[in-house]
Order: C-alpha cells, then structure tokens, then sequence
C-alpha cells in the first residue's frame, strides 16, 4: 500500500477538474478592457479625450437622473414614501379633527402634535408637504410646538 503523496495529506484534485484555456482567459480580459475604454469615455472625471455632450439648462432632462438609474429608482421610492405619509396624515386629521361651517375638518396643531408625535417625528415636514400638494393649509411659514400650538390646520380635500 505504497502511494506517491504525503501521508496524510489530502489528494488535491483542483489541477484534474479545473481546466482553463490561455484563449478564455484573454477574451474575457479584452472584453473586460473593452467596456472599460468605453465606460471611461463618458466618465467626467477620466483623463480621456471624448467628453459625453452636458445636457444645458432649459433642456429636457436637465437636473434629472438618467432615465432607468438607480438614483431614479431611489427618487421613485422616496416620493411614494412620502405620499403614503401625507395621505397617513389626511388620515389622522379626519378622524380627530371637528367639521367646521364650512364642512371642512380642522384641528388644531397641538392636538395633531401630541397624536401624530407616535406615528412619526416628521410631522411639520409632511404638514408642509401636504400644504404644497393643496391638501391643507395653516397659517404661518413653519409651525412649532409650544408656540403655534393654537394654529388651525384644515384639510381642503
């Protein structure tokens, strides 16, 4: 029972299945090389000589990320996020809010403050988003606790 290797060491069997050619290994490195001579083309902060043309103000697209980006896709979902939030604050306001004479439900900032503080910490945040949306309006630039705890807040829809 007389072999070739060590004892105890394990047989290494990575030369027997692993076979990689000289070729592979070339065209993967001049594809790789390839999309990096292209990507470099149209990075601003590269040394290279073609510049991708500036989208200028004033013209489509101008101050958005590119169509299909990831900073689209996180734009996306920050905006729903938002959405659901002031659609989450309508909410609250008509159920502890009182109808006014002009039917519309109303409540005063304080007692919104105290209710809304356990849903979120953002609530002056979202007030002005909605305020922007035309979904409410309030008196004053910003609101704050303690001082504008009379203010009324209406909802318009």
């Amino acid at each position: 029972m007389e072999t070739d290797e060590a004892p105890g060491q394990p047989k290494d069997d990575r030369a027997e299945t692993c076979t990689v050619s000289v070729k592979g290994l070339t065209e993967n490195w001049q594809k790789w090389s390839n999309d990096h001579c292209e990507y470099q083309k149209h990075n601003p902060f590269s040394n290279g000589k073609v510049t991708p043309p500036q989208i200028q103000r004033g013209q489509e697209g101008y101050g958005r990320p590119l169509e299909g980006s990831k900073t689209e896709q996180r734009g996306k979902d920050a905006n729903s996020h938002i959405s659901r939030e002031v659609t989450e604050l309508c909410q609250v306001i008509r159920e502890i809010g009182a109808s006014g004479d002009d039917s519309r439900v109303s409540v005063q900032f304080g007692t919104l403050f105290e209710r809304y503080v356990n849903i979120s910490n953002k609530l002056v945040g979202v007030l002005l988003r909605a305020r922007k949306q035309g979904l409410l309006n309030f008196e004053g630039e910003m609101l704050w606790q303690g001082r504008d705890d009379g203010v009324l807040i209406t909802l318009l829809q």
